[in-house]
């Protein structure tokens, strides 16, 4: 399947000419191995696989024993993977580094060699496990790699006109219209339950059957669990007790994470650790409360405040629906049609997290709780800033509405009270795309393109 990674890696193999190793760094199963390798095979004359999950200790043994002489080390190597490695025609891959920590200490000699390029791939990379013994090699750029995005789901299903539609209107900020609004809802409904996941997406295409899909995911979800009971160490109960309550946290109509569903009398300090862990591997997306929402963000930022969402939301409907018996073709017609009782906004809340953070924003939002007047209370979904600072104007702030009736009470209140502070405000909906009062009416597909 198309991948954006992919352009990614060949800027890198162009501009970096063997300068520097690059490092794909994702959650389990969101594609990292089979990109590489279909990279690796269309853009060099060979390359070798060291997938750390079954190598041999022979070729272990290599990095231990010849790192001081290259030479040896790659007719070894050559000889054992029956493999002819071409002066910058070859690239050698590291697959699932983190299993084996040497591997990515011996980039540093590997790259300053200069003869071969290399790539890594792992998941749980900066776990204090997987670094603590090693030096992390300078000589090493990180892609961060996501989920499969809105416009790589349309790749998927055979869609290549749509979003070049989407983005040509909304640069414009024209409206859709009637029949390709719906036409792109749909699709968008059709990704939002499928999610990103690459064998939930392959699944999909093939069956169209949203039940094959569920069992795809759900062995997903069962391989996140086991890896927390792996991985993390003195923190599985605190990381388990997290990853189980996401669901009924996002399913609150303020959605911030309230630490006495776990543990009464739970602080920040007893769970930061649990949260980053579940952050570091990517199976969540953390969006942090700014205490206002002017320039520097960053500045602002409550690390005691959060919401935790997951990083897929076609996992967070098989999350949260754990009882088999629940998943039914009549709930996915139901999330297809938009016609759930349960709150549907958890679902419409993660997947806009979901999108702003593969576009490369840093998830914050704003709320502001003022005891005494109900009047100063604000609840603002998200803020994203521009690239640039070119003028105070700087931060837009996102509110995301999942049903057709809904009240800007919040968003007004922010736009009166900071608006020197602002740029354009966006609602996320359901309806097609409006400019009203000074605010932008996005469709939700068109997210990703903020």
């Amino acid at each position: 399947m198309k991948r954006k990674v992919y352009d990614k890696l060949l800027k890198w193999k162009k501009e970096q000419n063997g300068a520097s190793a690059v490092l794909i760094n994702g959650a389990r199963r969101v594609g990292k191995s089979y990109i590489v390798k279909e990279f690796a095979a269309n853009e060099y004359k060979s390359y070798i696989l060291l997938d750390f999950n079954k190598v041999s200790t022979n070729i272990k043994s290599l990095f231990e024993n010849y790192l001081d002489d290259l030479d040896t080390f790659f007719m070894y190597l050559s000889s054992y993977t029956n493999t002819m490695l071409y002066l910058r025609e070859t690239v050698i891959i590291f697959d699932e580094v983190q299993l084996f920590p040497q591997a990515r200490t011996a980039i540093k000699y590997l790259v300053e060699d200069g003869r071969y390029d290399y790539i890594e791939t792992g998941s749980l990379v900066s776990i204090k496990k997987n670094v603590e013994k090693i030096l992390i090699p300078s000589e090493e750029e990180e892609i961060l790699m996501y989920p499969m995005d809105f416009e790589e789901f349309l790749w998927a299903i055979g869609n290549e006109t749509l979003m070049p539609l989407i983005k040509m209107n909304f640069e414009k900020k024209r409206e859709m219209g009637q029949l390709m609004h719906r036409k792109s809802m749909d699709y968008f409904r059709q990704y939002m339950i499928t999610g990103g996941m690459p064998q939930a997406v392959a699944k999909y295409v093939e069956s169209r059957d949203f039940n094959s899909v569920d069992y795809i995911k759900r062995q997903i979800l069962k391989l996140y669990r086991n890896d927390i009971q792996k991985y993390a160490a003195t923190y599985v109960s605190k990381v388990t007790k997290i990853f189980d309550t996401i669901p009924s946290q996002l399913q609150r109509h303020e959605k911030k994470f309230m630490l006495k569903a776990l543990t009464e009398g739970a602080r920040m300090r007893d769970y930061e650790t649990s949260f980053f862990w579940l952050a570091d591997a990517m199976i969540v997306n953390m969006a942090y409360n700014t205490t206002e929402p002017n320039i520097g963000l960053g500045l602002n930022t409550d690390d005691t405040t959060l919401k935790c969402y997951m990083a897929d939301t076609g996992l967070l409907i098989s999350h949260a629906f754990n009882e088999k018996a629940i998943v039914s073709d009549n709930l996915y017609n139901k999330l297809l049609t938009d016609k759930l009782e349960f709150n549907g906004g958890m679902v419409v809340e993660n997947i806009v997290a979901q999108m702003l953070r593969a576009a490369g924003h840093n998830l914050l939002f704003f709320s502001l709780y003022n005891k005494e007047n109900a009047q100063g209370r604000m609840e603002i979904d998200f803020l994203i800033a521009k690239n640039t600072i070119t003028s105070k104007h700087n931060i837009s702030p996102i509110e995301v509405k999942s049903s057709t009736r809904y009240t800007l009470s919040s968003l007004k209140k922010c736009i009166n009270k900071y608006g020197n502070y602002l740029s354009t405000p966006y609602v996320l909906h359901a309806a097609d795309l409006k400019i009203e009062d000074g605010i932008v009416y996005l469709p939700l597909y068109m997210t990703p393109l903020l």
